[in-house]
């Protein structure tokens, strides 16, 4: 690991400073590395668009809203090459939770999410997106030579 310095004036270091405590991280070191994997990841998923990414999808409807539930789960089959898993949560008598693990082109994540939380009925929808890296691994399973993708975040 490498160590570098910065210079940041009193008032920015304070705020910086409050901010490490609200979040409690324990160092300023893992906080600016943190923030500097997310603005990363924002400029990767901003300028590759083909980019491979992995997301969670999650967001809150109302399962009364007229045949919701059966195009939320119809899109899903429809994407069933992006949606690895969903987790469907009872919050009350009318509301629903549902959160699905996405993994794919970012672009195609990002269609299929904005497509979801547009859905009349739906709300409360958020994205969080990763960008990743699809690499072909060859090792042993039960001892025997197996050849997958393993997905690594880029950052």
């Amino acid at each position: 690991m490498e160590r570098v310095t910065i210079s940041l004036n009193e008032d920015l270091l304070r705020q910086f400073d409050g901010y490490l405590q609200r979040k409690g991280y324990a160092n300023r070191s893992e906080a600016i590395r943190d923030l500097l994997r997310q603005r990363l990841e924002a400029d990767r998923l901003s300028t590759d668009g083909g980019a491979h990414a992995v997301g969670c999808l999650s967001y809150v409807f109302n399962h009364n809203q007229r045949d919701l539930s059966r195009r939320l789960t119809k899109a899903q089959h429809d994407h069933h090459d992006l949606v690895r898993s969903t987790l469907h949560i009872h919050l009350d008598h009318d509301n629903c939770l549902e959160v699905a693990v996405l993994d794919g082109h970012a672009a195609e994540v990002r269609t299929f999410a904005e497509a979801t939380i547009a859905e009349t009925g739906v709300r409360h929808g958020n994205l969080h997106l990763v960008p990743t890296d699809l690499v072909e691994r060859t090792h042993r399973h039960g001892g025997q030579p197996v050849s997958h993708p393993h997905i690594h975040p880029k950052t």
